[in-house]
């Protein structure tokens, strides 16, 4: 029920106030970003309206969405402002780094079948245990951004991410070890 009701709430609101919206988030973008603000509404709105159903009852839908676009201003701030380093090789070495954590090796060097293997597995977990993974391993988040973006609470979040490497362990130990040879 919560559900319906919060998506009805959230499709009324950004049906009525998406121009509000775009206003808010140019006004509060700095013009070296490259980003669009029509892009950042509809990150948000998909985020809002897939994760609907696990808060509890929205009451101040405003409040709720216009929280959400600003962390989501502030993230986009912040990767604009972070070195530009290249995305592949700084996927490469948080991949190498998460790999350190689900195959407990001190090496830093993993055949390139292992880490296929690796991002495989991570692309095939359940939504939410996947969504965690990427965003503390991957993109950086803390506990506590995640937990403002998703109402999720931090203890929850830390179950869910170890319940993920859980998983990813489990799923890769047999592949590990055809690899070791």
């Amino acid at each position: 029920m919560n559900q319906s009701e919060n998506s009805k709430k959230l499709n009324t609101f950004f049906s009525e106030e998406y121009t509000s919206l775009k206003y808010y988030v140019r006004s509060n973008l700095k013009a070296s970003v490259n980003k669009d603000a029509e892009d950042i509404i509809q990150d948000v709105a998909l985020k809002l309206f897939t994760s609907a159903d696990r808060y509890s009852p929205i009451n101040n839908v405003a409040g709720f969405v216009y929280r959400a676009i600003k962390n989501k201003i502030i993230d986009v701030m912040r990767a604009s402002k972070k070195n530009k380093v290249d995305y592949e090789s700084q996927n490469e070495a948080k991949l190498i780094e998460f790999a350190n954590i689900i195959y407990e090796a001190p090496s830093d060097l993993y055949p390139e079948q292992m880490k296929q293997e690796l991002k495989g597995a991570i692309i095939n977990l359940k939504p939410n245990y996947r969504d965690i993974i990427i965003a503390i391993d991957f993109e950086g988040s803390t506990y506590k951004e995640v937990e403002l973006e998703t109402g999720i609470p931090i203890g929850t979040l830390m179950s869910i991410r170890h319940r993920a490497i859980s998983l990813l362990y489990k799923n890769l130990k047999s592949k590990q070890e055809l690899f070791k040879t």
